[in-house]
C-alpha cells in the first residue's frame, strides 16, 4: 500500500499492478499511513491535521475523522494489541487514540517543534518518537518520558526495533544509521555510507540484516 502528497491511497501487487480503484479522502495531501496488526484497517493522516481510520476492504472510512492535531499528521503506528493508535505532527505534538471509538485516551505529549516517526516496541509497553529536535524519546506506555537520546546532527527521520525490545536502530537526516540500547540510550553503533537523508529503515524477519532507504536513490543492506 502507499500514500501520496495527491490525497489517495493506492494498493499493489508484488509485480506493480494496481488493485483496484485508489481511495480518495478529502484532507489534501497524506503525510502518514499505518496498516492494523490484522490487516483488516488502515489509518491515514493528512496535512488538515486530521486522522482517518478506514476499511482496508472497501476503502470506505470508519466513523468520523479525529481531530486534535492543529497542523499536518506525518507518522501514525499502531500498537502491537491494535487498541491504540499513535500519531505524530508538525505541531510538536504526540497523541494517541482508541481506533475503536476515535476519541484521544490521554492528552497530548508536547515534544519537539515536529514530530517525524514514532514506533511502538514489539512488547507494547514503550514507544519512541524522533523528530526536528535530532532527539529520539523513549515513552511508558503511559506516556511518560523514559530515556532521551542524543547523537544525531540532525533530525531523526526513522525508527525500528529489534524484536526483543532491547535495541533500537535510528535513521536521520545526518545521513547516518546509528544503533541503541534502548532502556538507558548508550550507543552501540554508527553506520555510515549513505551521502544523503536515511528515510526508512526495516529489519529482516531473521534480523540478521538491517535494510535502510536514502535520499540518495539508493537502498543499502547492513549486516
Amino acid at each position: 500500500m502507499s500514500a501520496s502528497e495527491d490525497g489517495s491511497i493506492r494498493q499493489w501487487k508484488r509485480d506493480g499492478e494496481s488493485v483496484g480503484e485508489p481511495w480518495k479522502g478529502n484532507g489534501g495531501a497524506i503525510g502518514a499511513m499505518a496498516v492494523s496488526p490484522d490487516e483488516t484497517m488502515v489509518v491515514s493522516g493528512s496535512i488538515d491535521g486530521r486522522i482517518r481510520l478506514l476499511n482496508r476492504n472497501n476503502g470506505k472510512m470508519i466513523g468520523n475523522p479525529w481531530e486534535g492535531h492543529n497542523a499536518a499528521v506525518r507518522c501514525l503506528d499502531w500498537s502491537p494489541n491494535a487498541r491504540q493508535v499513535a500519531s505524530g505532527s508538525e505541531d510538536g505534538t504526540i497523541r494517541r487514540w482508541n481506533p475503536d471509538t476515535g476519541p484521544q485516551i490521554t492528552p497530548p505529549i508536547q515534544t519537539c517543534q515536529r514530530v517525524y516517526v514514532i514506533k511502538y516496541s514489539p512488547q507494547g509497553d514503550t514507544f519512541a518518537s524522533g523528530g526536528e529536535d535530532n532527539v529520539i524519546r523513549m515513552w511508558s506506555k503511559d506516556g511518560e518520558l523514559l530515556v532521551e537520546i542524543r547523537g544525531h546532527d540532525d533530525f531523526v527521520s526513522s525508527l525500528c526495533w529489534s524484536k526483543d525490545g532491547q535495541r533500537i536502530f535510528s535513521g536521520s537526516v545526518d545521513d547516518t544509521i546509528r544503533k541503541w540500547r534502548s532502556i538507558d540510550g548508550g550507543e552501540l553503533a554508527v553506520l555510515r555510507g549513505h551521502t544523503n537523508g536515511v528515510t526508512s529503515l526495516c529489519l529482516t524477519a531473521d534480523e540478521r540484516h538491517l535494510v535502510s532507504a536514502s535520499g540518495d536513490y539508493s537502498v543499502r543492506i547492513w549486516n
